[in-house]
């Protein structure tokens, strides 16, 4: 089979890249090695930057999130028992986030897709392997249904996550990788209860890190920071409330809303960006190219970011014969890519407890999370970074 782009991965940056080409009339094919039930059922968070929402408003891929969707006009720092709102909407020329869970992005894009035409996805693949990516004629062999399958393209999308084949076939020699490993993980739960705050807590407090997110009017988000090799087992559910309720301690009247925990579990939390992000007719997007720590919430908007140049690129090519657009994909990507890993250090340096800390190290974090809600200045930077820059950067 042939198509003009293969693209690997049915995450967000491979559906939506697929999804614009279709819009460009550029064809491809997207594989995925999940069923397309795995894909559409794998809860994760979803803080829509305003570029995000205003991006899928814009191709028709709004109505649900729209409907469905949290707009947030700020959020909450807390530490010492006292909340401090960061008002986005003030400081961030009338600007907001969204939130709306990453699958249910997914299942938008999944559905749109395939209203556009037959099978542009083929899930449950396996074998994947590319080759020919230095030439002007890359292939991918797969496995589907138990037959062996080779799809011809012009051009690869590696979409695949940060464990994926597509890196792994760029060889070391021309490329860098920048990487930092951070000594805490979060634990993550989603809790049946209503929610306990209208907007994120971001939580600062000497046992750890905590955070409040809302995912529904009966399902919310929650986390704290922990040992990223601790074992799950070791935190029976009480143990995990006794800590949100500990480390999101207020002084005012606020009280955590509670109820049965229906998942939890612990992720590390890592930086990572190659560079470039590109070799041949290979183009890597999203998690293959870049990882954030979650603080920062800039993880799929940074996919979708890389995909819209992408998809501008291809058709650039395509409809004027002009390479200028594939050829700075990287540069345009990656001036964005790290301000969104600085951005998301920071917010990570800020607000949980090293394991070497000691009280010189506690008293900056004071000094910074103290400047950062008294002053305008500081506060306009966290609220512009955090709804997100324009698509320019």
């Amino acid at each position: 089979m042939r198509k003009r782009v293969g693209i690997i991965g049915a995450g967000p940056a491979g559906l939506l890249l697929s999804y614009l080409l279709s819009l460009e009339g550029i064809d491809s094919l997207v594989l995925e090695s999940r069923s397309r039930a795995e894909v559409e059922s794998t809860i994760r968070a979803g803080v829509l930057e305003q570029g995000t929402v205003d991006l899928l408003k814009k191709i028709g891929l709004g109505e649900r999130m729209e409907r469905e969707g949290a707009v947030h006009q700020g959020i909450e720092l807390r530490f010492d028992g006292s909340g401090h709102r960061i008002n986005f909407h003030e400081l961030a020329n009338g600007r907001g986030i969204t939130l709306y869970a990453q699958h249910e992005v997914l299942k938008d894009l999944i559905a749109a897709r395939l209203k556009q035409e037959e099978q542009p996805i083929l899930f449950n693949v396996e074998n994947v392997q590319i080759a020919e990516i230095t030439s002007d004629q890359p292939h991918i062999h797969f496995q589907h249904e138990h037959e062996q399958k080779e799809l011809e393209c012009d051009f690869v999308a590696g979409c695949d996550g940060f464990h994926g084949v597509s890196r792994a076939v760029i060889p070391e020699q021309g490329h860098h990788i920048f990487s930092r490993s951070y000594p805490f993980g979060w634990l993550g739960i989603l809790i049946q209860a209503p929610p306990s705050s209208k907007e994120l807590i971001y939580s600062y407090h000497e046992r750890g890190f905590a955070l409040i997110s809302t995912r529904s009017p009966t399902l919310q988000r929650m986390y704290i920071q922990c040992d990223p090799l601790d074992d799950i087992a070791n935190w029976s559910d009480e143990l995990i409330l006794e800590e949100l309720q500990a480390r999101l301690e207020s002084k005012d009247q606020w009280q955590l809303q509670v109820g049965p925990i229906t998942q939890k579990g612990i992720v590390a939390m890592r930086s990572f960006v190659i560079e470039p992000m590109q070799h041949g007719r290979l183009f890597l997007a999203g998690d293959a190219a870049h990882i954030v720590p979650p603080t920062g919430a800039k993880g799929m908007n940074l996919a979708i970011a890389d995909v819209r140049h992408l998809a501008r690129a291809f058709a650039r090519f395509y409809q004027q014969q002009q390479t200028d657009l594939l050829e700075t994909y990287s540069t345009t990507c990656l001036r964005r890519v790290w301000r969104a890993e600085h951005f998301s250090w920071w917010m990570t340096s800020m607000l949980h407890r090293f394991p070497d800390d000691d009280a010189f190290q506690q008293r900056l974090q004071r000094a910074q999370l103290e400047y950062t809600v008294s002053s305008r200045a500081a506060s306009t930077s966290l609220a512009e970074n955090y709804v997100g820059l324009p698509f320019t950067w």
